[in-house]
């Protein structure tokens, strides 16, 4: 049953301390119902334990959507939600790896898009250039061996990237 309401705003701490309560089975039914209630939440299981064969095809197609939109169907950009994107995935897995991976699709993505539409909005621009740079630095921060096939496997985005800064 729902307690009344506090005069402040509840904190994690609050959260925590009624999760507390919870035996495993009512936290796994808690789980279930966050579960089904939105597919953000979906995403970030899946992408938390693994689950699935390509934990980062969800936020590539997010980014996909944002970063190259269906001019046709008149879809705009949102440089916020495909930050938002990484950093949800940042928050669910942290794994450096990935998360360079979904760094060079998003550059990849912007590229493509401002190549193809001839797409030329300053902003936009801008956030790719910090991005291409934040994507470098995780780069190489990657052991050796885990650098080659973030760059060679994204190269297209490399070049892509040149023929927009011309």
């Amino acid at each position: 049953m729902a307690r009344r309401q506090q005069a402040s705003k509840p904190t994690w701490a609050d959260v925590k301390a009624e999760l507390a309560r919870f035996d495993r089975p009512g936290l796994l039914a808690l789980i279930q119902d966050l579960y089904a209630a939105d597919k953000d939440n979906q995403k970030f299981l899946h992408a938390r334990f693994g689950l699935g064969e390509d934990v980062l095809k969800p936020y590539k197609e997010t980014l996909d959507r944002w970063l190259w939109p269906d001019v046709l169907r008149n879809q705009d950009t949102s440089v916020v939600k495909a930050k938002q994107t990484i950093s949800s995935y940042k928050k669910a897995v942290g794994d450096p790896d990935g998360l360079a991976e979904l760094m060079v699709f998003y550059c990849e993505c912007a590229a493509g898009f401002c190549n193809d539409v001839g797409y030329q909005d300053d902003s936009y621009f801008n956030a790719l250039v910090r991005m291409f740079e934040q994507a470098l630095k995780i780069i190489a921060q990657l052991p050796a061996s885990d650098r080659n096939p973030v760059m060679s496997e994204n190269s297209i985005s490399l070049k892509s990237f040149r023929l927009i800064s011309l």
